[in-house]
């Protein structure tokens, strides 16, 4: 079961990754055809088979030959990867599904936020709706209502992490898309571990954040790898940080 989710995981992160780079540019991402981007050669199915073709061709395409960007192979296997570890920690049910939707965006914002600094409405969208129903099958309505109660918390937030940081540095501290992930954040994982989320996001990111201004001599970076990367730290890890919790208050 873990080698078939690692199989579906590949399939999708290709997708995922289509996704995350062509819907920040306007492009369709749903019905057009895939193409070389050297020489614009619409590809075959064979040369779009998650890793084997990747591998098969040495990383070229098949036409021009010219280098394929290895970020389509890293995230075939990292989706893949992510994909197994869900089913490995969660075996089914309410949490194993979660764990799919989080890998799924995870990736998504890896590769829009990295490429674009930009995190897309759509799968964000769509990752509270999916986590709802789930909420709602596997719990109950009540329970859907209080961790929908939770995400609009979690957001304000953030959204006043936002005016204080724009009111201090005189500019804007956070993209809209980051005030509008913590939405997903809190809605997942409830207030008090949304907000232990954002708090350990921030340790995740100083180190890019610092070598990020000794390299590139601009304090700019994308911020919500780290926010999505926290939440899929601490939903892997729920019991751990509520111990946690409960042992510091």
């Amino acid at each position: 079961m873990a080698v078939l989710m690692f199989i579906i995981g590949a399939i999708l992160g290709s997708f995922f990754l289509v996704i995350g780079t062509r819907l920040p540019k306007g492009e369709d991402a749903f019905f057009s055809r895939s193409k070389c981007d050297y020489c614009n050669h619409t590809l075959k199915w064979y040369n779009l088979i998650p890793i084997f073709s990747y591998v098969w061709q040495l990383g070229k395409c098949s036409y021009c030959h010219k280098k394929i960007a290895i970020e389509n192979l890293v995230v075939e296997i990292a989706t893949g990867l992510l994909f197994s570890l869900s089913y490995i920690f969660f075996p089914g049910g309410y949490h194993f599904f979660v764990a799919l939707i989080i890998s799924s965006l995870l990736i998504i914002i890896f590769v829009s936020d990295f490429k674009y600094m930009i995190i897309l409405d759509s799968p964000l969208i769509i990752s509270s709706i999916l986590i709802i129903i789930l909420k709602c099958i596997y719990y109950d309505a009540k329970a859907a209502f209080i961790s929908i109660i939770s995400g609009v918390a979690l957001f304000f937030v953030m959204l006043l992490i936002f005016n204080i940081g724009k009111l201090l540095f005189k500019k804007e501290a956070l993209g809209g898309g980051d005030i509008k992930l913590a939405f997903v954040i809190g809605l997942t994982l409830d207030f008090y571990l949304g907000l232990v989320a954002i708090v350990l996001s921030t340790f995740l990111a100083l180190p890019y954040a610092v070598a990020s201004l000794e390299i590139k001599k601009h304090s700019e970076f994308p911020y919500g790898p780290f926010l999505v990367g926290a939440l899929f730290i601490v939903f892997f890890h729920y019991d751990k940080f509520v111990n946690l919790l409960n042992f510091l208050f």
